[in-house]
């Protein structure tokens, strides 16, 4: 009884007061006075217009369907639009907002449909908010407007909320980036840690050795001894005969700060790799991690900036141009299988993500970095780096979170990479839906600190993966389809199994199937007719081969096929167990030799499929060893394909799923 919806009138706002004061009697304090906007009851009626401070990227708009509709819709037809104040995305708010599925229906951009309200007027007010975000001067932790409904062209905020927070703490210097070439290429190391046994520091320097760094250049402090392992010892830090690029410390944590210390006072090296954990990740570490924060700020007001510090808790790094290797893994864990040189930087928050990764891999990467807790260089100061190494095609990474306001570096870092046709990849870890337990608003529910990773990155062209299986086959896709490009996405497809020619046409997903050309429809039906299939199937795309299809044939038929010039790319189906094939034995002239020859004559991109059990793994490898991409399934293969050949082809747990 303490609503009234009333005429416009003086009068009868009075009557209906003063009924509200006798009815409500003690409990009657005053009325507010509201215009009534009627609902029509359409979708798209209601918005909600919300502005979260969130540790990565600072303040962040989300715009996205309202009132009791916010969740439902903004999940399941992903109508809802994220936006860092701090960080514009190309093409700006006309761009984020053009790929809201929702927008036309209230625009009047589908026919028929009268406009709620104009886009223009939309983009307009998404802009000033995002104004006043950047310019706030007090801490609001959050802002919400829901509904904002659209009326009469009228935008009508009938109900606001907001929630003020603490002040955002200062961020630190920003580190002298250019100081990430001494890790990544360092010409003189020092290790602290070395034991003569197989402890972390010794196999810091075993692997650094066996990647080809020179041991002259190396110095490991160690006293008591003049030299190990054909390296030159010295008892203390301070005896290092002159600074080194890298300094790598595998010791206990409670002898970093003293150690860094010495370092940094003494300026011994231009960076720093922190093997150790204890250092801030972990309750009643905190003072020890600010211990060595407030030595690096110190060392930021010298004219050099100070050393640049990776870590701590982590690995370090492996770099291939610099042969340097802290992993400190021992060499045989990985297995003795040559792996060809790729240009990859595999960027990981974890050590033990990026050394799981490469224990399947195939392909050795360019960089391997791992960066813990990162107590002082960050995964954007890093990737920055990388827009500008030629030598790097690919940047692989796995986040589990920003440091405060790195979200915006990585934004900035990964638009300029992946604008120069370089793809990034990215697995954000951490996908609870955190914010929401800060909060029990709408716009916490809906922006929850993945949600906005992978809208945000999303606008900045990187591809964000769902699952770790998907980071690697995508991973792997793009490095063995480098040198190829999807052209128009016609796609040619052929299988010896019926049921994986049907497959193809549930699930072209961003593709349409090719139209063969009439030398290539002759030539299916000479092969056909030659394997005494021609009465069984008849020619189409996709091309069902039949099983009865033997090794000569099939090889021929796919070489036909990727010719086709109407073709962009191509889809090989081989379910194994037919007797007509040879997939058992390795020998010379078998159909893996076959394809693989097929695979070195054309520079369009393919992939195989083999879907068949353990048997048949031997088989897959040797397809692998000859640099073709392979699958065990069609529909994983026809996924990964698809977010290859466009990183906005929708992600869906249907077609991303297990072997």
């Amino acid at each position: 009884g303490a609503v009234a919806v009333v005429r416009h009138d003086a009068g009868t706002v009075e009557a209906a007061r003063d009924a509200m004061a006798l009815r409500l009697g003690s409990a009657f304090a005053g009325v507010t006075l509201h215009e009534f906007v009627p609902a029509r009851g359409m979708v798209g009626e209601d918005w909600l217009l919300g502005l979260r401070v969130t540790p990565d990227f600072g303040p962040v708009l989300t715009f996205g369907p309202g009132g009791v509709q916010t969740e439902f819709l903004g999940e399941r037809l992903g109508a809802t639009t994220h936006l860092a104040a701090g960080w514009a995305p190309p093409g700006g708010v006309a761009r984020a907002l053009a790929t809201n599925p929702l927008l036309p229906w209230v625009t009047g951009e589908r026919r028929g449909l009268a406009p709620l309200v104009d886009r223009a007027a939309l983009e307009d007010l998404l802009r000033r908010v995002l104004a006043v975000a950047e310019a706030m001067p007090f801490p609001l932790a959050e802002l919400e407007i829901n509904p904002l409904r659209l009326s009469g062209g009228r935008l009508l905020a009938l109900d606001v909320h907001a929630r003020l927070g603490e002040p955002a703490p200062a961020l630190p210097a920003p580190r002298p980036r250019e100081a990430i070439e001494a890790l990544l290429h360092p010409r003189s190391l020092a290790v602290i840690g070395v034991s003569e046994r197989r402890n972390p520091g010794r196999i810091v320097l075993d692997n650094t050795l066996a990647a080809g760094f020179d041991p002259k250049a190396i110095t490991l402090v160690k006293p008591g001894r003049e030299e190990l392992a054909g390296v030159r010892c010295v008892p203390t830090l301070e005896d290092l005969p002159e600074p080194v690029d890298a300094l790598v410390l595998a010791v206990s944590a409670d002898q970093v700060p003293d150690l860094l210390d010495i370092a940094i006072a003494r300026g011994l090296a231009r960076g720093v790799i922190l093997l150790p954990g204890g250092l801030g990740e972990r309750e009643g570490t905190e003072d020890r991690a600010r211990a060595l924060a407030d030595s690096l700020a110190r060392s930021r007001t010298r004219p050099d900036g100070g050393p640049v510090v990776n870590g701590g808790n982590c690995l370090g790094v492996r770099s291939r141009p610099g042969k340097l290797d802290t992993l400190f893994i021992p060499a045989e864990r990985f297995g003795d299988t040559p792996r060809r040189p790729a240009p990859v930087a595999l960027v990981s928050q974890s050590g033990a993500f990026a050394v799981a990764r490469l224990s399947r891999y195939d392909f050795d990467p360019r960089y391997v970095i791992t960066l813990g807790n990162q107590l002082d260089l960050t995964i954007g100061d890093y990737l920055d780096h990388l827009v500008d190494d030629p030598g790097v095609g690919i940047v692989a990474v796995y986040v589990e979170g920003f440091r405060p306001g790195d979200g915006l570096a990585f934004l900035d870092a990964a638009a300029r990479f992946t604008a120069s046709g370089r793809p990034v990849l990215l697995y954000r870890a951490g996908r609870t839906a955190e914010g929401a337990k800060a909060s029990a608003s709408h716009t916490a529910a809906v922006a929850g600190d993945f949600v906005v990773t992978s809208a945000l990155a999303a606008q900045a062209g990187v591809t964000v993966v769902d699952t770790l299986e998907e980071f690697d086959d995508l991973l792997g896709l793009h490095v063995a389809l480098r040198d190829r490009a999807p052209g128009e996405g016609r796609l040619g497809a052929l299988s010896n199994a019926g049921f994986e020619a049907v497959a193809v046409a549930d699930r072209l997903g961003p593709f349409r199937l090719a139209d063969f050309a009439p030398s290539t429809r002759d030539a299916f039906a000479t092969l056909l007719a030659g394997s005494r299939v021609d009465g069984v199937v008849a020619v189409h795309n996709p091309l069902d081969v039949t099983p009865m299809m033997g090794d000569e044939a099939f090889a021929e038929t796919t070489r036909v096929l990727l010719a086709d010039p109407g073709v962009d790319l191509g889809v090989i189906g081989c379910v194994p167990l037919t007797a007509a094939l040879d997939t058992l034995h390795p020998g010379e002239g078998t159909l893996a030799d076959r394809l693989v020859a097929q695979w070195r004559e054309t520079d369009k991109p393919w992939v195989a499929v083999v879907d068949g059990g353990p048997p048949y793994e031997e088989f897959a490898a040797r397809l692998r060893a000859g640099g073709i991409p392979v699958f065990r399934r069609l529909d994983r293969a026809l996924a990964v394909l698809a977010r290859w050949a466009d990183p906005d082809t929708p992600r869906s747990e249907n077609t991303i799923s297990s072997h």
